[in-house]
């Protein structure tokens, strides 16, 4: 019995760890992937705890198995979370990363703010949240690499 609940944990960990998106957190980091695996950088502007548009593009888009598939083969994704329970508080390292991002990309303070960015950091475009398919929110973000 315990084979078979120790198999069963090992299989769950693996799906979920071949399925998980990596976001990256820092634009340096981002870059330098997005530029050895010629891939353009989704940066993403949200108030994960208190934004309601954010968190239902994460649950509608980002978090879907399919978007989960596509971005890991076809993007870098770069999270800039702007938190505001005391439980959720950011480093003040990553608070100052995601400051320094907003005054660069996301001037007008709007979130959710999707930018696509090529790997030199050149803005390619801007989205945001839109009830849609995974599917299209892909086609949308794609529609701005070409």
């Amino acid at each position: 019995m315990k084979k078979i609940i120790v198999a069963l944990l090992v299989m769950v960990v693996c799906v979920s760890t071949t399925m998980a998106q990596e976001w990256q957190s820092d634009i340096n980091v981002a870059k330098e992937i997005a530029s050895k695996e010629s891939k353009p950088i989704i940066l993403v502007f949200q108030g994960s705890d208190w934004c309601a548009p954010c968190i239902k593009l994460d649950r509608e888009i980002w978090s879907t198995d399919t978007f989960k598939k596509y971005a890991k083969e076809n993007y870098v994704m770069l999270k800039a979370d702007f938190p505001r329970r005391k439980k959720n508080t950011l480093s003040e390292s990553q608070k100052k990363a995601n400051v320094l991002l907003a005054e660069e990309y996301n001037k007008q303070g709007f979130f959710p703010f999707v930018v696509v960015l090529d790997s030199k950091g050149k803005v390619l475009g801007e989205s945001s949240y839109k009830k849609t398919t995974p599917e299209n929110y892909i086609k949308e973000l794609n529609a701005f690499t070409k």
